[in-house]
């Protein structure tokens, strides 16, 4: 497993879970917008600058989002 950041890890929770509750209530404008700025944090953030992105490590990180956000 991949040590990634806590805030990293804690974005892609918030993400998942907006994620679905968007899918649950679609039309919500609020939960576009932090959908969008929460995809910004992940993507953007400073983890991938250092160690590079590579698919393995965005199903790694996406995997950890979905346990942390009441999903397994």
């Amino acid at each position: 497993m991949r040590p990634f950041p806590d805030d990293l890890v804690q974005a892609q929770q918030e993400w998942s879970t907006t994620y679905r509750r968007l899918a649950e209530q679609p039309g919500r404008t609020e939960l576009r917008r932090r959908l969008y700025r929460l995809s910004t944090a992940v993507l953007f953030h400073p983890y991938w600058q250092e160690r590079g992105r590579n698919p393995a490590a965005w199903w790694e990180l996406r995997s950890l989002g979905r346990r942390g956000s009441g999903r397994g």
